[in-house]
């Protein structure tokens, strides 16, 4: 089944349901609408040989997921899913009858401190990542092989580039040897049918060449490969993040001055609150009371260290919260499996 398919197909559907920043109590002017819901195979379709455990449209804003897949992610504990589960009421669009057999109390269990908790700790992980990507830009032309490359000289070293032009020489008629027990050490020499020190713009690592006899070193030269592997992963990670960034949500960034993504860092503070309010109250709270309080962190009112304390404090809390919670360690899958069961059955007939 698509999601086309589904959308030709209503009566597949146990619940339909507005999600997301509208259903958390914090959407603002600019928030889309995303859409989530749970449904059910066509029954030739579950016999069958293809399984399909979610559907979704091309923008990802409206996800399905097959009464199935559900339950396992029930059984798991996954925040979303619980999230969708207890969804406010004015923010169901539509729920069937058989979703009453669901109880959102029979699934909750300890393993909601991994989950949710978890699920902020990804977000904080984000957070920092742009912290590091704004304050760490690449120029758009990639360094070379060259530019980690570094020559002896008197009683320190130069770069390549300027040995190289300092003693009016090319590249390309130089050749390498590899200096033994000198890590990433080489012997530079100069004759007209050497390879070169490296390939090109575009090489990855220098190349060594075959010396003609009598011909002598003219100096000894190192290749920081480490430094250079670590800057290709970082430089290709920047632009990566450059072409695919939401440009709305980073100017905004760069607006509040802070160099952290303050979205990610107020749904970590959602997530851990709802963590913390389950070991409290056997209940997952999607409608936000300390709206407020999510959206100045939003806004970027704090400094990034000060957030981080209060996180932290609240992480080194939750330990006593699930001791103390009487929350079982994991739902019972057995009821959970016959739960699913009994949907089907009913729905089927």
């Amino acid at each position: 089944m698509t999601f086309e398919e589904l959308m030709q197909a209503p009566q597949q559907l146990l619940l339909k349901c507005i999600s997301g920043s509208n259903a958390y109590n914090l959407a603002l002017p600019t928030s889309d609408t995303d859409i989530k819901g749970i449904f059910v195979l066509p029954k030739q379709a579950f016999y069958g040989l293809t399984y399909t455990p979610q559907v979704n449209n091309s923008s990802n804003d409206e996800v399905f997921f097959e009464i199935g897949r559900f339950i396992e992610l029930l059984c798991k504990n996954n925040p979303n899913i619980l999230e969708l589960l207890n969804t406010p009421e004015h923010c169901v669009l539509f729920r069937h009858p058989l979703m009453a057999l669901i109880h959102p109390k029979d699934f909750l269990s300890k393993l909601c401190q991994d989950t949710f908790a978890g699920y902020a700790k990804t977000q904080i992980r984000k957070a920092s990542g742009l912290n590091k990507k704004i304050n760490k830009s690449f120029e758009k032309t990639r360094k070379t092989v060259a530019d980690f490359c570094y020559v002896v000289s008197g009683n320190g070293s130069q770069p390549l580039a300027t040995w190289l032009q300092e003693n009016n020489l090319q590249q390309e008629s130089c050749g390498l040897t590899a200096l033994p027990n000198f890590r990433d050490g080489y012997l530079i020499y100069h004759h007209p049918h050497l390879r070169g020190i490296f390939s090109g713009e575009q090489a990855n690592d220098v190349q060594l060449s075959s010396i003609p006899k009598g011909v002598e070193p003219l100096a000894v030269m190192t290749f920081n490969k480490d430094a250079y592997s670590v800057y290709c992963r970082e430089y290709l990670e920047y632009w990566q993040w450059v072409d695919n960034r939401n440009e709305q949500r980073y100017q905004g960034t760069l607006a509040h001055g802070k160099s952290y993504d303050a979205k990610n860092m107020m749904h970590t503070f959602r997530l851990l609150s709802m963590a913390e309010e389950i070991a409290r109250y056997q209940e997952v709270r999607v409608h936000r009371s300390d709206r407020e309080a999510l959206l100045k962190i939003r806004s970027g009112a704090y400094e990034y260290e000060e957030l981080m304390d209060l996180i932290n404090a609240k992480l080194d809390n939750m330990d006593a919260l699930y001791a103390a919670s009487g929350l079982p360690d994991a739902p019972d899958s057995r009821k959970a499996e016959a739960l699913l069961v009994q949907i089907r059955e009913e729905y089927y007939r």
